[in-house]
């Protein structure tokens, strides 16, 4: 069983691309360097939310198909064939694949992963923990969402990080409401946490997100007031998707340019909804 705090984890070998059926539309950045500038709005239609809340169920069920298979064994690479197969048979695009060249369907992070893990050899084993990561894209706009799962059997002060990294993201959805600034949610994640003294990732934050994967909105997870100060809308949709670690906020990246692990080497959790924001708070999109 891993400790808590020693990180172990070495890149594995990556899997040739997984190819999507020509019917399934793509995101206009596949096959391109990087997305095209984002002019919209973050508000949408009641019609267009709809459209963001269907690819958000998508993602919501790929991740809860990526969960069956979680056990002490299975490798990284076998859960991107499941969520990827899911995805694609709902006639939706996983929006990872391709997105700045990124390789693969979804982001599985184990450990020490902050974010961006690429699924690979890697072999899961009893006490990991792992974040499923997963975007779906149709009719023109994205839902994401991530969870995270515990292999096995952890230790005492893993499943507690992990378990309150998702109160955390609750906390955060609970902060919103139309016409405060964006900053109150972190200022929420980041009081629930510091009760625990775990280390809350300020590097990577939640997003705006529908007809862009990444909008240019920026929800951070930390008490940034005054900055960060986007006065809430009804019809506003973004995620929060708090990362919050047993040690401390600082990170790395593997040479791999995606693979994100905490610097102290300390085990991470991370949780992710997708939201609208509506007059009375926020509803969330993706649920299965």
């Amino acid at each position: 069983m891993p400790k808590d705090s020693l990180g172990h984890l070495f890149p594995g070998t990556v899997s040739a691309t997984r190819s999507v059926p020509s019917h399934i539309p793509r995101p206009e950045y596949v096959g391109r360097k990087a997305p095209a500038p984002f002019t919209g709005s973050d508000v949408y239609s009641a019609a267009r939310i709809e459209q963001i809340r269907e690819s958000s169920q998508i993602a919501a069920r790929a991740i809860e198909a990526v969960g069956r298979a979680i056990r002490p064994g299975v490798t990284t690479e076998e859960l991107d064939r499941i969520g990827h197969d899911f995805i694609v048979a709902h006639d939706a695009y996983p929006s990872t694949l391709g997105y700045r060249g990124y390789p693969k369907s979804l982001c599985s992070s184990v450990n020490e992963v902050i974010c961006h893990g690429i699924p690979d050899t890697t072999v899961l084993a009893s006490g990991d923990i792992i974040n499923i990561d997963i975007t779906a894209f149709k009719n023109g706009v994205h839902g994401d969402t991530n969870v995270t799962f515990i292999v096995g059997e952890a230790t005492d002060a893993v499943s507690l990080l992990v378990e309150r990294t998702k109160e955390a993201m609750m906390r955060g959805i609970k902060a919103v409401a139309p016409g405060r600034q964006v900053n109150v949610i972190g200022r929420a994640i980041e009081s629930y946490a510091k009760r625990f003294n775990y280390g809350v990732v300020r590097d990577y934050t939640g997003h705006g997100v529908g007809e862009a994967f990444h909008s240019g909105l920026i929800i951070p997870h930390y008490d940034s007031a005054p900055r960060y100060d986007t006065v809430m809308e009804v019809g506003m949709v973004f995620t929060i998707e708090p990362m919050l670690t047993l040690g401390a906020q600082e990170s790395d990246i593997w040479a791999d340019d995606w693979t994100v692990t905490t610097k102290d080497k300390s085990v991470t959790a991370q949780f992710e909804h997708t939201l609208v924001v509506t007059e009375r708070g926020a509803e969330i999109l993706t649920l299965p």
